[in-house]
């Protein structure tokens, strides 16, 4: 469980990222962070794995303070996921995914198992092992990404728009893959992003900001989307207008018609095992 007591964050210069924010996220769930730039949801993320030192409060995980442990130790047992992948670009994708295993000690060969195994778990093609990130389509980046998160079994997983920087469908694609693997793997997963659609495929729990780390609303997608707690809630998740930035509705012969807020087709997505719809 990973838990914030009142933690906030000024900077030197008297800029409040984060004023005052308590939350509790519970074990092998997945909280979104949902807000628009300069809300301090990047800042509060980066507190878990002390990226980013609280000026005020404190940040428990399963009771400990973070800041008790040393930054790199707590960093090399915490997943992470950014917008742009962070892969090594001189490195292969099978060594770039046995980053850390290998750092915290594991013989190369028994780090490379490890890589090819989680390989498949995110669904890579084993033939891209020995290229290079250059050479794979985003999607396929942001996949390796996840898939060195996870190889030194992290219980917990932070994702910073993981998904933000590639193509609608393919974000779609990604998003169901991420709900596969929470079936799975069940993490504890604390994920951030500006997209309300996104918000509302992935999180157990959904806490949508106000600038400065002020919570707007928190709860389930459900109950977020039927009782908004003010306008600004509303305004924010497009319920005021009816507006929806993506839509997918079932075919006939299997898959999800996935069209623009215009009703503009952008593509077929297979059929989600792990749930009914594509969210």
């Amino acid at each position: 469980m990973i838990e914030f007591e009142r933690a906030g964050k000024t900077y030197p210069d008297g800029t409040v990222a984060v004023g005052e924010f308590s939350l509790r996220i519970p074990s092998h769930t997945t909280t979104v962070l949902l807000g628009s730039s300069g809300c301090g949801k990047t800042t509060l993320l980066r507190m878990v794995n002390r990226m980013v030192d609280p000026t005020s409060g404190r940040v428990l995980i399963d009771g400990e303070d973070v800041a008790q442990e040393a930054p790199v130790a707590l960093r090399r047992r915490i997943g992470y996921v950014m917008q742009n992948s962070g892969l090594l670009p001189h490195r292969r994708v099978i060594d770039n995914i046995a980053t850390v295993p290998r750092l915290t000690g594991m013989p190369r060969g028994a780090a490379h198992e490890r890589a090819r195994e989680l390989m498949r778990t995110v669904g890579l093609d084993s033939g891209l092992a020995r290229r290079y990130p250059g050479q794979l389509s985003g999607g396929q980046q942001q996949r390796v990404g996840v898939a060195r998160a996870l190889a030194s079994d992290p219980n917990i997983l932070l994702m910073d728009e993981p998904f933000g920087a590639v193509d609608p469908l393919v974000r779609m694609e990604l998003q169901r893959e991420l709900r596969r693997l929470q079936t799975q793997l069940r993490k504890t997963i604390l994920f951030v992003t500006h997209d309300i659609d996104e918000a509302l495929a992935l999180g157990d729990q959904i806490v949508v900001l106000q600038p400065g780390g002020q919570i707007a609303q928190a709860g389930t997608p459900e109950e977020i989307v039927a009782a908004p707690a003010n306008d600004f809630v509303a305004r924010f998740l497009g319920l005021d207008a009816g507006r929806r930035s993506l839509r997918a509705r079932p075919q006939p012969g299997g898959g999800w018609l996935v069209s623009d807020a215009g009703g503009r087709p952008l593509g077929v997505l297979p059929d989600d095992p792990a749930r009914e719809g594509p969210g």
